[in-house]
């Protein structure tokens, strides 16, 4: 790939994702509502793209391009888990919707708040997101490091890339809040799907002579990759500890949970549920075919999430390929990273600043403080230059199985115990911590253990605690 191919596809998408974000200011009345959630009025097939852009990270096109060509067709069922599981989202969404709505909520941690009746449940929330979601954030920019690395061949070093990419954070997100994020992140679902796509028909076209001739060559040359456990990455206990936080991603994540406050009513919250389906079942299974593509004209490569890169790099592809390739790469990561960003900042205004703090001062907060600050943090984590992007996005995600139990909590009929709600997130991030410092606890089934500990424990707690069996009364807004 030229060198100049490479600085024309990030300065295009430097500027027009700069031009529509700056578009969109224009019109931007800014409160908290309008910076954090759009002002409720995002258009179901904006927030839909936004939703698959918000999700589908540089763990698509480079860490499950890298789990397929290091584990073979049990990546595909582990993504495929991801998409079961926004049943949670169908289940969990509208009674989340109403909370918020009613009580003008601005970050996940307010609905809690609101619905347990105590601001320490939305702290410790808060504060359990935070510290397992800087290091899934941290992937996104370790994606671009090593995609501009690689395709410059050194020109542009690891730590050029990732200040390139904190630098696109923080000026859309700054700009004008989640209705910047959201029409760029709309834009970026469109380019990372057409970019994927072209890429696969590409070189199955080119060097396969058909998708019939490249199956059979990957059933001929790899057959092992084919089955499960296959080559034996693909364990049993391996694929439920990579699949269960999967499972339980679209209201664990709170930067997906967030997004389920942000539709107008529920009607367009179903709209936007069932395009992210079908966009989600589409990219993943772009993404899979890809990992079988390198599998076959890459073997042996010693770090896999390189793979979409030595494709880029090693094959005669045509410009216009390669530089919406690497768009729709930068866009995936961008696009997640600043929505999560985006979420975190709405959590420390909302859930951990004293309430008495104005508006307007968490706005300039927001802006000039937080956004800089977790981008920042978030840079100097992904210098660690972890390999293997898709197994350490999971594992960020395990430290949030240990909020599921409380966010279900939220469909109970009955009162709800703070107490369970607060003892079940600290044990359930206390399993996973002690089993990420080698601690073996449970045998290595990290996954179920955190979520089995946080539910017998708040299970347990609940039961002790004994709610009001007639429920709580919703707190006034202005008592929160």
């Amino acid at each position: 790939m030229s060198e100049y191919l490479l600085f024309l596809a990030i300065a295009l998408y430097a500027v027009w994702g700069s031009i529509f974000a700056l578009a969109v200011r224009k019109r931007a009345h800014l409160s908290l509502i309008e910076y954090f959630l759009a002002g409720r009025k995002l258009h179901w097939l904006v927030a839909f793209l936004s939703y698959g852009a918000t999700t589908y990270s540089a763990f698509m096109m480079l860490g499950l391009v890298g789990l397929t060509y290091r584990g073979g067709v049990g990546a595909l069922g582990f993504e495929l888990i991801y998409l079961s599981g926004l049943f949670w989202a169908v289940l969990v969404g509208p009674e989340f919707w109403k909370l918020g709505k009613a009580f003008g909520c601005v970050s996940p941690g307010e609905v809690l708040r609101v619905a347990y009746q105590n601001r320490l449940v939305g702290t410790t929330y808060a504060l359990i997101a935070c510290g397992f979601l800087i290091p899934y954030t941290s992937v996104q920019l370790t994606g671009i490091g090593y995609l501009f690395e690689v395709l410059s061949q050194g020109k542009i070093t690891y730590f050029q890339g990732l200040l390139l990419a904190t630098f696109f954070i923080i000026l859309w997100t700054a700009i004008a809040g989640l209705r910047s994020v959201a029409v760029t992140d709309s834009l970026q679902a469109g380019i990372m799907m057409a970019s994927s796509l072209a890429f696969v028909f590409f070189f199955v076209s080119r060097f396969f002579g058909g998708f019939a001739n490249f199956f059979r060559n990957l059933e001929a040359t790899y057959p092992q990759w084919l089955t499960v456990p296959g080559n034996g990455f693909f364990t049993f206990r391996t694929f439920v500890n990579l699949s269960l936080p999967w499972f339980f991603f679209s209201i664990s994540n709170p930067q997906v949970l967030q997004r389920l406050l942000v539709p107008a009513n529920l009607q367009e919250m179903r709209k936007t549920i069932t395009g992210f389906l079908g966009y989600g079942f589409a990219y993943t299974i772009i993404t899979v075919t890809l990992g079988f593509i390198a599998l076959v004209l890459l073997p042996g490569l010693p770090n896999p999430d390189l793979a979409t890169p030595r494709l880029l790099l090693d094959f005669p592809i045509p410009s216009w390929i390669t530089l919406f390739v690497v768009m729709g790469i930068l866009s995936a990561a961008v696009s997640t990273a600043d929505s999560i960003i985006l979420t975190l900042s709405s959590m420390f205004l909302q859930d951990i600043l004293p309430e008495r703090v104005p508006e307007k001062t968490k706005l300039l907060l927001a802006q000039y403080a937080f956004i800089p600050l977790l981008c920042g943090t978030v840079f100097f984590f992904a210098l660690g230059r972890f390999n293997l992007i898709a197994l350490l996005s999971v594992t960020s995600s395990l430290g949030l199985l240990s909020v599921v139990p409380t966010i279900l909590g939220l469909l109970t009929k009955g009162g709800k115990s703070p107490k369970a709600a607060f003892i079940s997130m600290l044990s359930g991030a206390g399993i996973v911590l002690a089993q990420l410092a080698g601690v073996n606890l449970f045998h290595g089934w990290t996954a179920p253990s955190t979520l089995a500990v946080a539910s017998g424990v708040y299970f347990l707690v609940w039961t002790i605690d004994s709610p009001r069996s007639e429920g709580q009364k919703h707190i006034p807004r202005g008592s929160q």
